[in-house]
């Protein structure tokens, strides 16, 4: 008699057979999360491909962020205009 337990399969085969399906659908969900979100990744760019910023602007910027007063940012701003060739 080959089958002794009637199906031939034990409580603790169906508890493996069981946690195998739900590692493998796990797995498989995850490799899938994954690539989605490698392929829906924009592309980094590379540090020296940053676009040049003027020293206007960047004067601009820091007096929006409050770091200089209006009165310092016409006089440099001044002194800018005055030194370009």
């Amino acid at each position: 008699m080959m089958f002794w337990y009637g199906d031939g399969m034990n409580g603790w085969g169906w508890f493996a057979m069981s946690a195998g399906m739900v590692l493998f659908w796990g797995l498989l969900i995850t490799v899938a999360v994954m690539l989605l979100r490698t392929m829906g990744r924009p592309g980094e760019r590379p540090s020296g491909s940053r676009p040049a910023t003027s020293a206007e602007q960047i004067l601009g910027e820091r007096l929006a962020r409050g770091e200089i007063d209006e009165e310092e940012y016409r006089r440099r701003l001044t002194a800018l205009r005055s030194a370009e060739p």
